[in-house]
């Protein structure tokens, strides 16, 4: 039986984005020292020519994981080097501020709990996204977010340990507040909030795998990432 990290729930309203967005999120980064049992120095993984190794079991997966908030922080980042869109609103500055925050705190998470069996720095290429646009930032934006969720849901039932899951149940779940927030920016009070691309006739979140969405990833980064360990 598969294991569903998240189901939407509700509609956000358009006042409350930012209260939207902190729900839950205090409790990811207390959970970190859960993570420190997956350090095992003798599994540390090899260097792959050119690219990463992600490796196998619980640490091959919190290395995916790892790779895809190396993506998003990357990407926020980048939106606020350039000062953000051109005539983006205090809010959606505020927003993406906050977004950019969240994908730090994920990325530095996995790096510090991975030790020494972390992949190291991707190298990305945001040369297809148009940073000064807002309809090409917030399209990024509500790609970045839906693919993680439906790469946490794929994965999650792969994982061996328990307090593993309820860590990436924690994670996933704020990354659905930021994939919902970003759509309710682009349209707001729309029910796009959990729109059919990306909910089945369950009602249910949509999930990928591990190749599907690292091939959909690809397109943003440069670097090899080896997943052949990780199951299928």
């Amino acid at each position: 039986m598969k294991k569903e990290l998240f189901k939407p729930q509700g509609l956000i309203q358009h006042t409350d984005r930012r209260a939207f967005l902190k729900m839950g999120t205090l409790s990811v980064a207390g959970a970190g020292l859960l993570l420190m049992g997956c350090k095992d120095d003798e599994d540390v993984m090899p260097p792959v020519s050119g690219g990463v190794s992600l490796g196998s079991g619980d640490v091959g997966i919190l290395n995916y994981a790892y790779a895809l908030e190396q993506l998003e922080a990357a990407f926020y980042a980048q939106v606020m080097m350039g000062s953000y869109f051109a005539n983006a609103s205090a809010e959606e500055k505020t927003i993406m501020g906050d977004l950019e925050k969240h994908e730090r705190a994920h990325r530095e998470f996995f790096k510090a709990a991975l030790g020494a069996n972390a992949i190291a720095d991707l190298e990305v290429d945001f040369s297809s996204i148009d940073f000064s646009s807002r309809n090409s930032v917030l399209g990024a934006a509500k790609t970045f977010e839906d693919l993680g969720v439906a790469a946490y849901n794929g994965a999650g039932q792969f994982l061996e340990s328990g307090d593993l899951l309820l860590i990436a149940g924690k994670i996933v779940s704020v990354e659905a507040r930021h994939a919902a927030a970003i759509r309710d920016l682009i349209n707001p009070n729309s029910a796009d909030f959990a729109g059919d691309d990306v909910i089945d006739a369950n009602g249910l979140e949509r999930t990928l795998n591990f190749q599907e969405v690292l091939t959909a990833a690809s397109a943003y980064v440069k670097t090899e990432i080896d997943f052949s360990q990780l199951p299928s």
